[in-house]
């Protein structure tokens, strides 16, 4: 098994792309923390996970609290005694207005769930992942803010998948000395449930009017990817078989973004 005795930090890990990356690692013999923002959603993913054989650790967090990461990432580390893998993927897409129409609360809780989150779950993980001598972080980005500029009034949200790109590209150097690798996703449309945190408002205000009769998705006709498609890019950029890879973001998007961006 690919991280037999390794221990992964999942965060996100609740539903979509986070449990699927969580259940997978899990599968190949790494003992994973299951961050959620939600006891109910930590504690069944968790049970999934034990009830195939694996281990896990069920933690709750709102990944923008700097005390709440910072205990999650403590306890996981008591209980297995390390921490090799981050998997930093808790986000929401919030609010996407016209920038006038945009609230300043509603611009803060987008950037403190997606940036600062990621900021705290990396600030609190590094130093463990330099104690095991090597690593490996994934950080969610997404093709929205890296290609594609052409959703209405998603400011806010694309602003924080542009810096976490830019986050992934300056600690691959920072931590390579560590060898720590530290690379980036950006999925397209993937079938999640992360719409349920999104409220849209005068869209036709924001954007420009894109058409594409024959579906944004080339490779699959329209079709969104999955979450288990998703996971396999991340076990492969956490994995030794990327161990030359590094500061590196990938798109899967089956080409979405080449067209609509």
């Amino acid at each position: 098994m690919r991280f037999s005795g390794q221990v992964a930090l999942v965060t996100g890990a609740g539903s979509g792309i986070g449990k699927a990356v969580a259940l997978r690692l899990a599968g190949e013999g790494c003992a994973v923390g299951v961050l959620t923002h939600t006891a109910e959603d930590a504690e069944r993913v968790s049970r999934q996970i034990a009830d195939a054989g694996g281990r896990a650790l069920p933690l709750v967090a709102d990944v923008s609290r700097e005390d709440q990461v910072k205990a999650a990432v403590a306890d996981l580390v008591r209980a297995y005694g390390r921490l090799d893998h981050v998997f930093a993927n808790a986000g929401i897409n919030g609010v996407w207005a016209p920038i006038d129409e945009l609230g300043p609360d509603e611009w803060d809780r987008t950037i403190n769930t997606n940036l600062r989150g990621t900021y705290l779950t990396l600030h609190y993980a590094v130093p463990h992942l330099k104690r095991a001598g090597a690593g490996a972080i994934v950080i969610t980005a997404s093709v929205n803010g890296t290609r594609i500029f052409s959703n209405a009034g998603a400011t806010a949200y694309s602003c924080t998948k542009a810096a976490q790109v830019a986050m992934t590209q300056m600690l691959a150097l920072e931590l390579a000395k560590f060898r720590i690798r530290v690379n980036a996703i950006c999925p397209g449309k993937i079938g999640t449930n992360i719409e349920d945190s999104t409220t849209h408002r005068d869209a036709a205000v924001a954007g420009e009017p894109v058409e594409y009769p024959e579906g944004k998705i080339p490779l699959t006709d329209g079709e969104p990817g999955t979450s288990d498609e998703v996971a396999d890019l991340v076990l492969f950029l956490l994995s030794d078989q990327a161990r030359h890879i590094s500061g590196t973001p990938v798109w899967i998007d089956g080409a979405e973004s080449l067209l609509v961006g």
